[in-house]
């Protein structure tokens, strides 16, 4: 995934569906200028991570 379609998807209404390592995630930020992403892995607040959004997956 790009940061573009990354920042689309946090910006959009929709639920849409995308996965990290196979792990469905909720995108929480997106850092456009280091194309990173801030995600909630599962469906447990705590559980986030900062990666790269070329790891992501949109299902």
């Amino acid at each position: 995934m790009n940061v573009d379609r990354a920042k689309a998807i946090y910006d959009s209404s929709e639920n849409i569906a995308v996965q990290l390592d196979g792990k469905p995630i909720w995108i929480e930020h997106v850092d456009e200028a280091n194309g990173m992403a801030t995600v909630q892995i599962g469906s447990r607040p705590g559980n986030t991570q900062t990666v790269r959004v070329d790891r992501l997956e949109e299902q």
